[in-house]
């Protein structure tokens, strides 16, 4: 087989990014954003320099902006969304998402011990994987142990690690920022080079869409997501226990003490897993069953394989500011996690410390594990293939 030059690849990629948002997911479209702008976004966004990593490689920030106010940012490095200003009930603009004000928070020496992923791009395959092992085709291949005894979020030199390459742009929706990756066959023991492409979209109704797209020259298993933790109330509250939350959801995937999936899907009805009416995320908390230090790190089942398009799949309110957010996407499964291993030791932006459940996630993807679970959706993307899947965080305010 000949394999294409990834350069061209990628080249192509980042120019069709910059013309118009990828489709959805293998059999999915680009989702109808609630009230879409009808108009050409003109202004491109801005960018300016973020710092230089250990090996001196530039990092870049740009920012995303509406005729609203609102403000996306996000760095080369990892594909970070750093910063999220939306308006709340009474119009003032607030950073939603934890992260820091300098590259020098995502790199210091404590960051990486403690490894939180905020704002994030994780590949090749967000979450866990069971003893870092899993077999493709009869073959057997071994990944990086850096979630002992599990390989988690694509291994210790994830995609959060690398500088994307980063083309702006705009589309009839809004400003765009397309980025670009080639990881190498064997990457962090994962099979086939594999070449990646993620466009921001900051939307005219205060939505951040997200579109992934992937191609590869082997059979490999991919799960791209995006690690991002929100507080709707960011610097004005305590922590995030007080967000209601409510997830599409009738089944959960139980997990042992490793936090690897069983292979159950269990049904959320009479367990402290249900959000399919709101509650909030500090109400049964204590209740999770699991292992130190507690609080929910779970996937939730929407659906039993991709979707054709996205659909609601969770939907966040912060009572004192009047912010939400709901979140679509066509992955099948979402994982809420409510922060658990934060300790305070982080000082974000603003000087906030970052303490445990300052912040949580809902990160679009396939199920944890999925490689070693056959009844799970298949994760496996071979030559010929095109990945393709869309989520979006749409902002609102409710009074």
């Amino acid at each position: 087989m000949t394999h294409p030059n990834p350069a061209l690849l990628l080249a192509g990629l980042l120019l069709a990014g910059c013309s118009s948002q990828p489709t959805a997911t293998q059999s999915s479209s680009t989702p109808t954003a609630a009230s879409a702008a009808t108009t050409p976004q003109t202004a491109m966004p801005t960018v300016s320099p973020f710092g230089k990593t250990a090996d001196g490689t530039a990092v870049q920030l740009f920012t995303l902006t509406n005729a609203q106010g609102a403000r996306a940012t996000i760095s080369t490095y990892g594909g970070t969304l750093t910063s999220l200003l939306v308006p709340d009930k009474n119009g003032k603009l607030g950073d939603v998402v934890l992260g820091f004000d300098s590259l020098a928070g995502y790199t210091s020496a404590l960051y990486q011990k403690e490894n939180p992923y905020f704002g994030a791009l994780i590949g090749r395959y967000g979450n866990r994987v069971k003893a870092g092992k899993f077999t493709l085709d009869g073959k057997a291949y071994s990944l990086p142990l850096n979630n002992a005894p599990n390989s988690l979020h694509g291994g210790p030199v994830g995609f959060d690690h690398r500088v994307w390459t980063a083309q702006p742009g705009t589309s009839p929706d809004g400003q765009t920022l397309t980025l670009g990756l080639v990881s190498a066959d064997g990457d962090q023991g994962y099979p086939g080079q594999l070449t990646v492409q993620v466009v921001y979209t900051l939307t005219a109704n205060n939505a951040l869409r997200i579109a992934y797209q992937a191609t590869t020259t082997a059979p490999t298993v991919l799960n791209l997501t995006q690690h991002a933790y929100f507080n709707l109330a960011h610097g004005q509250a305590k922590d995030a226990l007080g967000h209601l939350l409510t997830l599409a959801a009738e089944r959960f995937t139980p997990v042992d003490n490793t936090l690897i999936p069983t292979g159950v899907l269990q049904p959320v009805a009479g367990t402290p897993m249900d959000f399919r009416q709101p509650h909030t995320i500090g109400e049964r908390i204590k209740q999770v069953p699991g292992a130190a230090p507690g609080g929910y790190d779970h996937n939730w089942v929407l659906a039993d394989k991709m979707r054709a398009a996205p659909a609601l799949a969770a939907t966040v309110f912060e009572p004192t500011t009047g912010r939400t957010m709901e979140v679509y996407t066509d992955q099948p499964g979402i994982q809420f996690y409510s922060g658990n291993f934060l300790k305070g030791n982080l000082i974000g932006k603003g000087g906030v410390a970052y303490i445990q459940h300052y912040g949580f996630c809902l990160e679009t993807q396939h199920f944890p594990d999925s490689p070693n679970q056959p009844a799970f959706p298949s994760t496996v993307l071979r030559p010929g293939e095109t990945f393709r899947s869309v989520t979006e965080y749409r902002f609102g305010v409710r009074k």
